[in-house]
């Protein structure tokens, strides 16, 4: 007889209650026992897995889960009173601050409100910081915070050149308590299964880390899985596999031992480009994959330490079952792959919001059609901005998280401006979109970190936030300003006119990056295009990606008329190309391939000849 889900929750817990009624004995130990019920009934269910590693599962769910709804409960208070909660953030950071240096130079132990902050501290930016963070890195202390830093964090570099921020423990708390706990308990509600005692596929790599010259690490603010050994029990991924930090080599283990898994419930990463091309990667070495499956071995051909490759193969298994299973279904094809490999995952989990919405669709389309997706943060290395409530939706709207950071806005037609009016949450407007300033845990104040957000709502006095473009990422070679969102948009209108493309990737370049490589006199922009089932475009064709873009940006129109910008570019490239973009840009900076996000537009030479060099 088949049995839901449900059954596998309600039966311990009916179980529990009988006992309360019968024994009268503690709430706490029959909680446990509930728990080692509910363990021991999916140990009946699911072959492999010991009883601590489901007991371990259960305990480490419930306690996130308990942890999740208080704070939704905390945050939906806050929500109601936006201006109090905002203030407290802010003189928080401030009183926690004000012993040191730059505390002692802007006199943060004077300042009690809001206005008086703003009055007395200007909007910055990273230059204004940066003699600060040089002085952390060589050890000194109290400089811009009080403590000593976790970690020297290094940001994505999305809009140019990586920099370095500070991290403490503050920030990390901040976002596991109102960010993790608070999405997961989202996720709870809007898709139930996902409680189920399934291991879950997280696609993490581990990054190079360096220390400066006080010793403090140097890398990408974002923990590893292997940081804690119960959180290895939620993973098919087994620990050793984070000692390899060749990133093909941790991607097909990654792959292995999630394709073991037939009971496998959830795909999870940072982004979802990780995830679209460890598919990639799926579609081109499963046959390797499959025969190391069946024959329990790891494939040769990776570069492993012996004693990593000793202590993984201690774990694989002859399974000719499951690799017949395998193999049949890639013989059909990749498109719904994963359910197909896996009939009972419930979620991607992932951030497919900005410059990762592209990725977040293809795998919708093709490999992942069918599969849930939820989009649950909107961080940056600055710190937790936003959550995402509303699971089920389809567009990616984010609640500001108030006790995160204090954050102010300006106004998206004052950019401009060298010292611009900055409003308060409960100021803003629905429909408006404005830059983010932020007062974070971690020494930054009224920073702006880049974002454009579009307010599309409010949860009580709390703004709900779509995120738009970054600033550093506009095309503007005549003060057009093409953002992101609508460039993407004609690419896609235009790609729907080319018969038989599927759009994989793209990058834009501004022709004066180019010199004299760029081939018309006029500024223009050069598009480099990776596309599936298409190999050449007519200059007919090539136009009608123009004839698009003219069509959303009437400023953008108004110089192709006058000749001021010349006639958009269209190149293809070779299949794989932006994949070896991505490993080069991460080769040649402080970026991990974990919080790596695609430039759309280049601002570097060399990276633009790199893709040249891969035209069709």
């Amino acid at each position: 007889m088949m049995l839901t889900h449900g059954f596998w929750i309600i039966l311990p817990i009916c179980i529990a209650l009988l006992a309360v009624t019968v024994t009268r004995a503690p709430a706490g130990l029959l909680l446990l026992l509930c728990l080692c019920i509910m363990a021991l009934l999916w140990k009946i269910k699911i072959k492999n897995r010991s009883l601590l590693s489901l007991l371990t599962q259960c305990v480490a769910m419930k306690s996130v889960g308990w942890l999740g709804n208080r704070q939704r409960n905390r945050l939906e208070k806050d929500t109601q009173e936006i201006h109090r909660v905002q203030e407290e953030t802010l003189l928080k950071r401030l009183r926690k601050h004000s012993d040191t240096v730059y505390g002692k130079l802007y006199e943060f132990s004077s300042i009690k409100d809001t206005e008086t902050f703003k009055h007395r501290h200007p909007v910055t930016n990273y230059d204004h910081y940066e003699k600060f963070v040089d002085r952390v890195a060589k050890g000194e202390q109290k400089v811009l915070i009080s403590e000593n830093p976790l970690i020297l964090a290094m940001t994505s570099g999305t809009s140019g050149s990586s920099r370095m921020l500070l991290s403490t423990k503050d920030t990390n708390t901040d976002f596991f308590l109102q960010g993790v706990t608070v999405c997961l308990d989202a996720m709870r509600r809007a898709f139930p299964a996902t409680e189920c005692l399934q291991k879950t596929l997280k696609l993490f790599y581990s990054p190079l880390i360096r220390q400066s010259e006080a010793g403090i690490p140097i890398g990408p603010n974002s923990s590893t899985p292997a940081s804690s050994r119960y959180m290895l029990y939620l993973y098919t991924t087994p620990a050793l596999v984070y000692q390899v930090l060749n990133e093909r080599d941790a991607l097909y283990l990654h792959l292995l031992f999630g394709l073991k898994d037939r009971n496998l419930g959830m795909l999870e990463s940072n982004f979802c480009s990780t995830i679209f091309y460890a598919f990639r990667a799926l579609e081109e070495h499963w046959r390797d994959l499959v025969m190391d499956v069946e024959v329990g071995m790891i494939s040769s051909a990776l570069n492993l330490k012996a004693d990593v490759r000793c202590g993984l193969e201690k774990l694989m298994k002859p399974d000719p079952e499951r690799a017949a299973e395998l193999t049949a279904q890639f013989e059909e094809g990749f498109e719904r792959i994963a359910l197909r490999l896996w009939p009972q995952l419930h979620l991607v989990l992932a951030v497919d919001s900005g410059s990762n919405q592209i990725y977040g669709e293809m795998l919708r389309q093709h490999y992942c059609k069918d599969v849930p997706f939820y989009s649950p943060f909107y961080a940056a290395t600055e710190g937790l901005i936003g959550v995402n409530l509303w699971p089920l939706q389809e567009s990616r709207q984010y609640l500001l998280c108030p006790r995160s950071m204090f954050c102010e806005f300006i106004p998206e037609e004052d950019l401009e401006s060298e010292q611009p009016k900055t409003l308060l949450m409960e100021q803003l407007k629905e429909g408006h979109s404005y830059e983010l300033l932020v007062t974070n845990a971690s020494g930054l104040f009224r920073y702006p970190i880049g974002d454009i957000v579009k307010v599309v709502g409010f949860h009580n006095q709390c703004p709900k936030v779509e995120f738009q473009y970054r600033r550093g990422q506009m095309l503007n070679v005549r003060g057009e300003k093409v953002s992101e969102l609508l460039f993407l948009g004609a690419l896609k209108r235009a790609v729907m006119q080319w018969p038989g493309a599927r759009l994989i990737d793209y990058s834009c370049v501004e022709s004066g990056i180019l010199g004299n490589a760029s081939g018309i006199a006029q500024p223009h922009y050069l598009v480099f295009v990776e596309l599936k089932g298409l190999r050449n475009l007519s200059e007919e064709q090539r136009y009608k990606l123009d004839q698009s873009l003219q069509e959303d940006s009437s400023i953008y129109k108004s110089y192709r008329i006058k000749g001021s910008i010349g006639p958009m570019r269209v190149q293809l490239v070779r299949n794989g190309s932006f994949e070896e973009l991505k490993d080069h840009m991460v080769a040649f900076s402080s970026v991990s391939s974990s919080t790596f996000k695609m430039q759309r537009v280049i601002r570097r030479k060399e990276f633009a000849d790199f893709l040249l060099q891969r035209a069709l």
